[in-house]
């Protein structure tokens, strides 16, 4: 039975050679030298797309990122990229996985594997040249389609039916699959809002609620990057309509209950959504005033970056008057202390959030972008020089007033009032 299936798998030649975006891709010089490198290493070589590259292709969805598969194991592939100098790093050969770096591009090149054990949250795994038997330990029939470098397609459990269908299947037995590694709870709530266009299963989503405490096993930080994927998709706001889908969510992210925000959004609104990042969705629905941002920043390990664009909206929308924010005396102030991108994240933020008026959100934030970013017209070093002051505490105590005495005033100092405050701090 394996040998008629395999035949069968090696014998589909549905391609989508023909199609602009995958002509496209194949063309790419990075792609042309990174096939050509393991094609010519060995004639039983074989290297194909596989996973979100291949589902986006199919759905003509921008590729921000790709995933080959190929039966070499990752010595060989190693061997391969060495031999051809592109450079490469192993972080995930734990996995089978050998990442290529050609002109700052990177490749995940993955070896056929198949699942020796699994434990919820790793997978012991071996190497196979079995294509069937790596496309067998995937999640999802439209993750499991392969793609050569002339577009013959490999899909021996009909992916890209299901793509084009809109349906959402695990490969095999639901609750094995998930057993097998509980993240695919969150990568069924992605695909899903993702792709969807029909109802859930009852007995997957049965056997889902089943499993979610099987969550606890995965790391923090695996979750916190299906999380990022899920926020993100185009689609997300969908979670709105989609009983099931927002109920799964918020059984995972309970502090991610103001998924309303994102509800029924006019043209304006969306389309300053489809162009924020993770971090200033993530504050869309965390912010209210209950302490959840401090929670979730606590819980997950968020980067810096993200923490402080997080915690800077939470100060201004956590509270229960913010009407004074939105002066161009004060957004001013907040622009100089934080930057013109995270003032523009604060505009946009109380543009997605208020109902009504919007026309003077508009107009401030065309004010902030094109505003010219006034520099301080004393430092450290004239107030040395002039005035025969020495670096130390009294020094940042008269820059500190100078700077607020400028900001209150639409920045304008005039050099009396320098010398007041350099008299009056040395008093």
């Amino acid at each position: 039975m394996i040998n008629f299936i395999n035949k069968l798998f090696k014998s589909k030649k549905e391609t989508f050679k023909d199609k602009t975006n995958f002509k496209e891709l194949v063309s790419q010089k990075e792609i042309q030298d990174l096939f050509k490198s393991f094609n010519t290493y060995s004639d039983e070589t074989e290297v194909r797309f596989v996973g979100g590259c291949v589902r986006k292709l199919i759905n003509n969805e921008i590729i921000n990122d790709i995933d080959l598969s190929i039966n070499l194991e990752p010595q060989n592939v190693i061997e391969v990229l060495k031999k051809n100098n592109i450079n490469f790093y192993e972080t995930g050969i734990v996995h089978g996985t050998v990442t290529a770096v050609i002109n700052k591009k990177t490749f995940e090149i993955t070896s056929l594997r198949k699942d020796v054990k699994t434990d919820g949250r790793h997978a012991q795994v071996e190497y196979t040249k079995n294509w069937l038997e790596d496309a067998s330990r995937r999640d999802f029939t439209i993750n499991a389609i392969y793609a050569d470098i002339d577009g013959n397609l490999f899909d021996p459990f009909n992916g890209k039916k299901d793509l084009n269908d809109g349906l959402i299947k695990f490969i095999g037995d639901p609750a094995s699959r998930i057993k097998e590694d509980y993240l695919r709870i969150l990568r069924y709530v992605r695909f899903f809002l993702g792709y969807s266009r029909n109802k859930h299963d009852k007995n997957t989503v049965k056997i889902i609620k089943q499993n979610l405490s099987g969550l606890k096993q995965v790391s923090k930080d695996r979750q916190l990057q299906e999380l990022k994927k899920i926020i993100c998709i185009e689609n997300f706001s969908k979670i709105n309509s989609d009983k099931i889908s927002k109920e799964l969510f918020l059984l995972i992210f309970p502090e991610l209950k103001n998924t309303n925000k994102i509800n029924k959004l006019d043209k304006l609104s969306n389309d300053i959504l489809r162009n924020k990042n993770f971090a200033f969705i993530l504050s869309l629905l965390l912010i209210d005033k209950g302490d959840d941002c401090d929670y979730f920043i606590y819980k997950y390990n968020l980067s810096n970056k993200e923490k402080d664009i997080i915690i800077l909206l939470n100060s201004i929308f956590s509270e229960d008057k913010i009407k004074d924010h939105f002066t161009k005396e004060n957004l001013s102030k907040i622009l100089l202390k934080n930057g013109k991108d995270n003032l523009i994240d604060i505009l946009d933020y109380k543009i997605l959030t208020t109902k009504k008026n919007k026309n003077y959100l508009i107009d401030l934030k065309k004010h902030f972008i094109e505003f010219k970013i006034p520099v301080m017209p004393v430092n450290a070093k004239d107030l040395i020089s002039k005035f025969d002051l020495q670096e130390g505490r009294l020094l940042g105590s008269i820059l500190k007033e100078i700077e607020e005495q400028w900001l209150n005033n639409n920045f304008k100092i005039s050099n009396n009032q320098i010398e007041e405050i350099v008299k009056s701090k040395r008093i």
